[in-house]
C-alpha cells in the first residue's frame, strides 16, 4: 500500500495504524497531534490503514485540532465525574471563550467537588489511557442499551437507517460523540476546572497559543445571555434535540416557533425602549460575527425605534475605506480589508461629529472597483428625532468612533448563541450554527457551493477572533439571534448541499461531521417560518430587503 504524507510516499506491506505509519513525523511536529484526515475523512490516530491514501495530521494549532482537544477533554471529564459521582449527572451546556460551562443536575458544585474532579482528570491524563471506538450493529446496540440502561448515545437508535452505532471506550467508561476524539487521554495535559456561577468551567488552551492556558476572562455579559436562553429553553422543555423532534411529530412545532419568535421581538423591543429612554444616545452601533443575522436585526430594531418616535438613519462603514494604495496588507501581502486601519478613521469621526452637531455632510460612496471614495452629491443632516444606526465588524471597538463621547453611543453585540444540545454531553456549537446558516445563504443568494463556503470558513473565523470577539463585553446589550427550531428549518436546504461534496474534496471531512450532526434533526417546512423572522435572511422569502 502507498501512503502519501506531504511530498513523501510511504509504502507499507501490511495494515498499520496512522500513528504507526507516521510515528516519527508525529514526534517531530511542533504541536500536539491529536488526529488526522485519511482520504479526506477525520480519523483518530489509532485508525488502521488498509488501502492506498493520503494523510494529513491535525494538531492543536488548527481549528479542528482544538475541537478534538476540547471533545477529548470533556470525554475525560465525563469519565472522571462518573468515577467520583457514580450516581449523579452532569451536563455540558455552552462555550464561553476558551472554556465549556458545565453543571450538575440537582446537585451543588462545591470546592471539594472541583478538587476531586480536577485530581481524577489529572490521573486519567497522566496515565495516558487508550480511547478506542467500538462499532455495534443495531441488534448489538439494542441489547447493550437494554442491559446498561444508559442514555449515553441512545439517540443513535432513534434513527432507523442508522446501521452502525458508535461508542468510545476508555477502560470501563463509555460515551458517544458525533465528532472525532483523540486515541489517548495523555494529549490533553493543559486544562483547568474552576467554579463558575452555579456550575463549573472546563478551561483549555486557544488555537493561537495551544501550549499555554490563557488568562481567565469572566465574560459576564456573554455568560448572562447564554444562561438566560438556556433557562428559557429548560422552562419550555426544549433543551434537547429530541424534544424538538417530538414537537414536530406531535404537530406542536408551530407553537415553539411562535414562542421563539416572540422572544426575539420582546428583546428587540426592550433594546429600542432603552435607547429611546436615554436622550443622550445619538448612535446605535451593531457588531457580530458572520451569519448572525445583522441585516434583519437592524431592520427589526428600526421598526421598534419608530414605535418609540425615533427615526433610524443608516450609515455604512464600508463607504469609509481608505484609498486602495493606503490599505494595509496581511502577512501574505494581500490587502487586509478587515483590519481597523483599512477604515479612514479620521474622516469617519469627522463626519459623525458634524452630523451629531446638526451639520450637513456630503456622504462618500466607495468605488470598490477603483478603490477610491467618490462624492456624488448625497448629503445628510441629522434631525432631532433621528438616530444613527451603524453596522460593521469594528462597531464595538471604541477606536472606530473615538471622537464620539461614550454616553452618545449604544453598542449591541449579536450572535447565534446556540444553547440547544444533542444530549447531556454533545452540544451544538454556535460556530456550527452560523456555518450552516452561511452555507444556506451563500447558496441561495451568492451562488456559492457548500464546498466553497467551508473552504473559506476558517479565514472568516480568524478575522472574527481578531476584530469582533475581543470586544463583545463592551456591548450595552447582547442579543442572541439563535432560534431553537432553526436547524430543522435549514436542514432541507443544507443537507443536499453538503452531500454534493465528494470524498475527493478536502472539505469532505467537515461536511461529513456536519451531516452526522444534522441527521438527528427532523425537518421543518420553511413555510412554517414567519415572514419577519431573522431566519428568512438565510431562507429567503421574508418581508425585509437585503
Amino acid at each position: 500500500m502507498k501512503i502519501q504524507y506531504k511530498d513523501k510516499i510511504i509504502e507499507i506491506d501490511k495494515p498499520m495504524t496512522i500513528c504507526e505509519v507516521l510515528k516519527e513525523e508525529i514526534k517531530k511536529n511542533p504541536y500536539t497531534v491529536l488526529a488526522a484526515t485519511f482520504n479526506n475523512e477525520y480519523k483518530n490516530l489509532a485508525y488502521c490503514i488498509e488501502e492506498d491514501g493520503t494523510i494529513e495530521l491535525i494538531d492543536t494549532s488548527s481549528s479542528e485540532g482544538m475541537k478534538v482537544y476540547r471533545r477529548t477533554l470533556l470525554y475525560i471529564v465525563g469519565k472522571a465525574f462518573e468515577k467520583i459521582c457514580p450516581n449523579k449527572k452532569m451536563e455540558v451546556n455552552y462555550q464561553l471563550s476558551n472554556a465549556m460551562f458545565c453543571d450538575l443536575i440537582d446537585e451543588e458544585v462545591t470546592d471539594e467537588f472541583i478538587d476531586q474532579l480536577t485530581q481524577e482528570v489529572r490521573r486519567i491524563v497522566k496515565e495516558d489511557l487508550p480511547i478506542r471506538q467500538v462499532i455495534m450493529n443495531r441488534e448489538e446496540a439494542t441489547k447493550f442499551f437494554e442491559e446498561t440502561k444508559t442514555s449515553k448515545g441512545r439517540l443513535q437508535l432513534d434513527l432507523e437507517d442508522n446501521s452502525e452505532i458508535f461508542m468510545y471506550y476508555c477502560e470501563d467508561y463509555y460515551n458517544y460523540c458525533y465528532g472525532t476524539l483523540a486515541n489517548r487521554t495523555g494529549v490533553t495535559k493543559i486544562f483547568e476546572i474552576v467554579k463558575y456561577n452555579d456550575g463549573f468551567l472546563v478551561r483549555y488552551p486557544s488555537q493561537s497559543d495551544p501550549e499555554r492556558m490563557p488568562k481567565f476572562v469572566k465574560n459576564k455579559k456573554l455568560a448572562w445571555a447564554m444562561e438566560e436562553y438556556d433557562d428559557i429553553n429548560k422552562i419550555m422543555k426544549i433543551e434537547r434535540v429530541y424534544r424538538i423532534n417530538e414537537a414536530i411529530k406531535e404537530g406542536n412545532i408551530k407553537d415553539i416557533i411562535l414562542l421563539a419568535e416572540a422572544l426575539h421581538e420582546k428583546k428587540i423591543a426592550k433594546m429600542a425602549d432603552n435607547i429611546a429612554k436615554n436622550k443622550n444616545i445619538k448612535m446605535v452601533l451593531i457588531a457580530g460575527p458572520s451569519s448572525s443575522g445583522k441585516t434583519t436585526f437592524a431592520q427589526r430594531l428600526g421598526i421598534q425605534l419608530k414605535l418609540n418616535r425615533l427615526k433610524p438613519v443608516t450609515i455604512s462603514v464600508d463607504n469609509y475605506f481608505v484609498e486602495r494604495k493606503d490599505t494595509p496588507r496581511d502577512e501574505n501581502g494581500d490587502y487586509d480589508f478587515e483590519c481597523l486601519e483599512a477604515i479612514d478613521l479620521e474622516l469617519f469621526n469627522e463626519h459623525l461629529t458634524r452630523l451629531l452637531n446638526g451639520e450637513e455632510v456630503e456622504m462618500p460612496e466607495f468605488d470598490f472597483y477603483e478603490g477610491t471614495k467618490r462624492y456624488n452629491g448625497k448629503k445628510l443632516k441629522l434631525e432631532k428625532d433621528e438616530v444613527l444606526v451603524i453596522e460593521g465588524i469594528h462597531c464595538l471597538n471604541d477606536k472606530l468612533t473615538s471622537k464620539i463621547p461614550a454616553e452618545q453611543k449604544y453598542k449591541i453585540y449579536i450572535s447565534a448563541l446556540t444553547v440547544l444540545n444533542l444530549d447531556r454531553f454533545n452540544r451544538i456549537s454556535t460556530t456550527d450554527t452560523r456555518l450552516i446558516r452561511r452555507i444556506v445563504r451563500d447558496h441561495q443568494f451568492r451562488g456559492y457551493s457548500a464546498k466553497h463556503t467551508i473552504s473559506t470558513w476558517n479565514k472568516v473565523n480568524e478575522g472574527e477572533k481578531k476584530n469582533i470577539f475581543p470586544f463583545q463585553e463592551e456591548a450595552n446589550f447582547i442579543f442572541n439571534t439563535s432560534l431553537v427550531y432553526e436547524i430543522g428549518a435549514l436542514k432541507p436546504i443544507v443537507m443536499p448541499l453538503l452531500e454534493e461534496i465528494t470524498k475527493e474534496d478536502k472539505e469532505y471531512a467537515e461536511a461529513t461531521r456536519l451531516i452526522n450532526m444534522l441527521k438527528y434533526f427532523e425537518e421543518i417546512p420553511k413555510e412554517y417560518v414567519p415572514n419577519n423572522s431573522l431566519l428568512k435572511e438565510f431562507l429567503g422569502g421574508g418581508d425585509f430587503k437585503y
